[in-house]
């Protein structure tokens, strides 16, 4: 829904209905990840993709009756070989699709939902999907952190302490998917699906090292949809103008800067870090800290160099006391192997280094591979 809540908030502040359609489940090669919404809006308008234009036809009828009626439909959308070229997934993936109404009367909570995202405060959406019992289509609840009470019911205190309890752990990794329990939220129970979307902030890049490069770096971060903070000791180089695309720039010792933001528990399994300072004095002590015992596990920590700059930094590194097993996580000379040689050209490769390892990918070419094109997040 983030992506298209730009557009679905005034139709629902203007108290209009509009269809809401979102990805709940995608299997083999789907080309969206669960989350990716579509709206059928005011006047016939489409806004969104839920399929990058496989289904986006049938979707849009479906999503007129389901206006109409106000009754949800979970739709599952696959493709067989020989019916490639119909209406189906070309791309021989599965696609499960939840279509609800959505206005003020079907969903008075988005006001308060839309607040919270636009604060960067985490909120999760629990609805039900599937449930043998058709009157419970639609149920959700809004789940914040701890002590932030729970808004809603699935028709249960059984079912809404279940659901709560895994969406706040989902929420915390910033996770999106459909669970599965019994009917009255038997966690070895199936027929209720609900759909748990996760919009906690975004996911945090620090590039250290006011460079060129890292100027790169940043605009790719930006893109990605990181929230970017560019960070270096030196006032001269670090400033506004020189990195226009991130949203913070600091002046700090790295490593420094890292220190207070572990204590604030800032940092998180999510967050990506890019060391592109090169030079000892500040790197080595800023690595001993984001791969320290202390340091929370970072989804990505490269640092560039070239080979002998990579040797002589570990070199150092053990001598401050990191063990091979600390060491194994740093990715050095960072990037994937592209060729790259301009500031712009690095950063892709920082960034498809990033993303491969997120989703499992090898950075091979698709073409030399088998098997599912886009993989999933377990």
């Amino acid at each position: 829904m983030r992506d298209v809540l730009d557009r679905l908030l005034p139709w629902w502040e203007d108290d209009e209905q509009v269809a809401l359609a979102t990805v709940v489940g995608t299997w083999k090669s789907a080309p969206r990840q669960p989350g990716a919404a579509m709206l059928v809006g005011v006047d016939g308008e489409a806004v969104g993709s839920v399929s990058g234009g496989c289904v986006e036809g049938a979707v849009y009828e479906l999503g007129q009756e389901v206006m109409a009626t106000g009754t949800p439909v979970l739709q599952r959308y696959g493709v067989s070989d020989d019916e490639a070229m119909g209406v189906g997934l070309t791309c021989g993936g599965i696609l499960d699709i939840y279509v609800e109404r959505v206005s003020r009367a079907d969903f008075p909570e988005l006001g308060d939902i839309t607040a919270d995202i636009a604060a960067g405060r985490p909120v999760a959406v629990a609805t039900v999907v599937a449930h043998p019992d058709g009157t419970h289509l639609g149920r959700r609840l809004v789940v914040r952190p701890e002590p932030e009470p729970v808004v809603g019911s699935l028709g249960s205190s059984r079912a809404d302490a279940a659901v709560v309890d895994d969406a706040r752990g989902m929420l915390a990794q910033g996770r999106t998917a459909t669970l599965e329990y019994g009917p009255d939220g038997e966690r070895r129970g199936e027929g209720m699906r609900v759909f748990v979307a996760s919009y906690a902030p975004r996911p945090r890049m620090l590039v250290f090292g006011a460079i060129d490069f890292a100027s790169a770096v940043a605009r790719m971060g930006s893109f990605l949809g990181y929230r970017v903070t560019v960070c270096d000791a030196r006032p001269v180089f670090a400033t506004r103008s020189r990195f226009p695309d991130a949203d913070e720039v600091v002046v700090s010792w790295p490593h420094r800067y890292v220190e207070a933001q572990v204590a604030q528990d800032a940092l998180d399994a999510r967050t990506v870090a890019c060391v592109l300072t090169h030079d000892p004095k500040f790197d080595v002590p800023l690595l001993e800290v984001l791969l320290g015992e202390d340091a929370p596990d970072l989804a990505y920590i490269g640092a560039m160099g070239s080979r002998r700059t990579h040797e002589d930094r570990l070199a150092r590194l053990r001598e401050v006391g990191l063990g091979e097993d600390q060491l194994a996580r740093l990715r050095s000379p960072i990037g994937l192997d592209l060729g790259a040689r301009t500031p712009e050209e690095t950063a892709v490769s920082i960034a498809s280094e990033i993303i491969a390892l997120r989703w499992g990918g090898r950075g091979e070419p698709l073409r030399e591979t088998e098997g599912a094109i886009h993989r999933h997040q377990g």
